[in-house]
């Protein structure tokens, strides 16, 4: 049984109904621009202890909520990593490096060898924070649940770490086909049960990165990207979980709007390249929006913020149907007190659009 939530402007705003302000969370808002973040990454002693240790996944995930009453929602602190780590790629972080993995996918024999994990078990350490993390939240405002896109986890398991070209992805996509897909089938599954135990364990909401779907041609990102988190979509609707409000988001996924809105999914991330009104007349409010403030913008002026943040939600408009949030996530080079002008500009400014003003 759910527990009541005081502050439900979020999850109005992803079910259409009427709301006072227009809610706001960040990507990324437990993390690295927060000093007492800091703090607790060096008492974990490394990021993977962070996110498998209840304790400190907790304290983390609650830390701007602490800091920031203004926050409207909740969002797990771990890592879209998670599941080719339960495949047994060997997840490790290298600092100033971020993520690498000990075998990536490069052959056929370590592709075909992939399978779809015990998520129940090898992720159970999530699952407890979820737990964890609800009930410090005592009903505060809504959790966000998440996980990567097949795509995304994808560029990951091949390339072996981030901050590549791509190449080595895109080879085996034009070469063998076959072998993507079935790397993308068998994440798909794991994402789908993934995301369902989250939602088991008290998540609110669920939400689906595409960090790297806009690396893609304009052909092979319906068919390689956007089509399967439709299979993760439809696979909750499935196990009954249809109730559940879903997002996406590919970033750099602009162009793409109008296929994105036919997903099943309640809500669209938007970043910060994407006009908000055109994204706006092109879903015909038939969907929710969420975004789409550049975060470079936080490095500047509480001036610039405010107008910034006042640009935005005039795109958007009167009327429900938008979670306001950054193009992308936080940068750490944040001042932390610039996340709060930034806050206080959406509550104050937001009210004007909103019919019971």
């Amino acid at each position: 049984m759910k527990s009541t939530i005081h502050n439900d402007v979020f999850l109005k705003t992803l079910n259409h109904q009427s709301t006072p302000y227009t809610p706001v969370w960040m990507m990324r808002q437990a993390g690295r621009y927060l000093p007492e973040y800091r703090e607790s990454r060096k008492n974990a002693g490394s990021f993977l202890e962070l996110c498998k240790n209840t304790e400190f996944a907790t304290e983390v995930t609650m830390q701007p909520l602490d800091r920031y009453p203004l926050l409207d929602a909740a969002i797990l602190f771990s890592d879209i990593l998670t599941v080719p780590d339960a495949m047994g790629l060997g997840l490790h972080f290298v600092d100033g490096e971020g993520p690498k993995f000990h075998k990536p996918l490069l052959d056929e024999k370590s592709v075909q060898k992939l399978d779809v994990p015990d998520v129940e078990n090898d992720l159970a350490y999530v699952f407890d924070a979820v737990k964890s993390i609800k009930k410090s939240l005592d009903g505060r405002v809504p959790l966000i649940g998440f996980a990567g896109s097949p795509w995304t986890l994808a560029t990951y398991m091949i390339e072996g770490q981030g901050g590549t070209g791509f190449l080595n992805i895109k080879k085996m996509l034009y070469t063998r086909p076959d072998l993507i897909h079935h790397i993308l089938k068998i994440t798909a599954e794991s994402v789908s049960l993934y995301l369902a135990k989250q939602i088991e364990a008290g998540v609110d909401v669920v939400m689906i990165f595409d960090s790297w779907g806009g690396v893609l041609t304009h052909e092979e990102y319906e068919t390689h990207s956007l089509n399967y988190m439709k299979v993760i979509i439809a696979n909750l609707n499935l196990m009954g979980f249809e109730n559940i409000p879903k997002i996406i988001f590919s970033k750099g996924g602009g162009q793409w709007i109008d296929k994105q809105a036919k997903s099943g999914a309640d809500a669209l991330g938007i970043d910060w390249q994407t006009n908000l009104g055109e994204a706006r007349k092109i879903v015909n409010d038939k969907i929710v929006l969420q975004g789409n403030l550049d975060p470079a913008i936080l490095l500047s002026t509480p001036k610039a913020i405010k107008e910034a943040v006042r640009k935005v939600l005039d795109s958007y408009g009167h009327g429900e149907g938008h979670i306001f949030n950054l193009g992308h996530g936080i940068t750490q080079f944040t001042p932390p007190e610039n996340v709060e002008c930034m806050l206080e500009e959406i509550r104050n400014y937001s009210k004007k659009f909103h019919a019971g003003n």
